[in-house]
């Protein structure tokens, strides 16, 4: 079985628990490796999204940035806290990640890969939680309130942008591909067409995809992303691993024995370049 985790959020971010008791937590159930990776969402009008406001509400203050000078402040601050639990627990591998909200601009990748060089993370998680429209930042909790026909041209904008960051070839895999149903929308079949394309983009640039264990809930007992993406996955043999998105300490390798059983069932193909 899988024996690392490396798709965790700590205080400070949208995380409830400090980079040390993380840490911990891990040592205790047995894992040998634990990856540290916020969230690194920067857009020049990201500040004016109602994403934000709820984010200082909640006391993420870090989350979001407007500039990539910002960002790099933060996660260099972010960092030296995770060396210090590295430092302190020699026993357990700790490394330094992140999960990137890809926007499809080509000043903003430019840029994007310029920090990268400067803060050198040990593994980068692509990720789509905004979509552009009207002039506005939307998170995919704001769909849930748009009309259907706005929806369904969100839904689009969503899936194409999952697509692009997939066949950017600037993560190490994708996290968390149909996002969407967290606030019920997406799973309809006609979908199934975006889906597809998206893994065939993740496939042609060898970019794995997350079997994501936080959406094990009690009344849609799955993972992200869906067993018909799955499916396709499979087909195109993209490698999968499997990230419980842990934002507290009793969520780390929570679900892991059923997304092994997934991945044998379904014969996929494992993600062996970080260990």
């Amino acid at each position: 079985m899988q024996n690392y985790t490396l798709h965790t959020h700590t205080v400070g971010f949208d995380g409830r628990n400090a980079v040390m008791e993380m840490v911990n937590r891990a040592r205790e159930l047995g894992l040998k490796t634990i990856g540290i990776s916020n969230h690194f969402i920067v857009h020049p009008h990201i500040k004016k999204s109602r994403a934000y406001n709820y984010a200082m509400r909640g006391g993420y203050s870090n989350m979001y940035s407007a500039s990539f000078q910002e960002v790099i402040q933060r996660f260099f601050n972010n960092y030296s806290v995770i060396e210090c639990a590295r430092s302190a627990k020699p026993d357990i591998n700790v490394l330094f990640g992140m999960e990137v909200d890809f926007f499809d601009d080509a000043r903003w990748q430019n840029n994007f890969q310029k920090t990268m060089k400067i803060l050198r993370p040990d593994y980068i998680i692509g990720a789509k939680h905004f979509v552009e429209h009207g002039g506005k930042i939307l998170n995919v909790h704001d769909l849930k309130a748009a009309d259907a026909e706005t929806q369904e041209i969100l839904l689009k904008k969503y899936w194409q942008g999952v697509a692009r960051a997939a066949e950017s070839g600037l993560f190490d895999w994708m996290a968390h591909l149909d996002l969407p149903k967290k606030v019920g929308l997406g799973r309809e079949e006609k979908w199934a067409e975006h889906e597809n394309r998206a893994v065939e983009s993740a496939a042609k640039s060898n970019t794995a995809i997350e079997i994501n264990t936080s959406f094990y809930k009690q009344d849609c007992y799955e993972p992200y992303p869906s067993n018909r993406i799955l499916r396709a996955v499979a087909q195109n043999n993209v490698p999968v691993l499997i990230s419980d998105d842990a934002h507290n300490t009793e969520s780390i390798a929570r679900h892991f024995d059923e997304a092994e059983e997934i991945i044998s069932k379904m014969n996929l193909q494992r993600f062996t370049k970080i260990k």
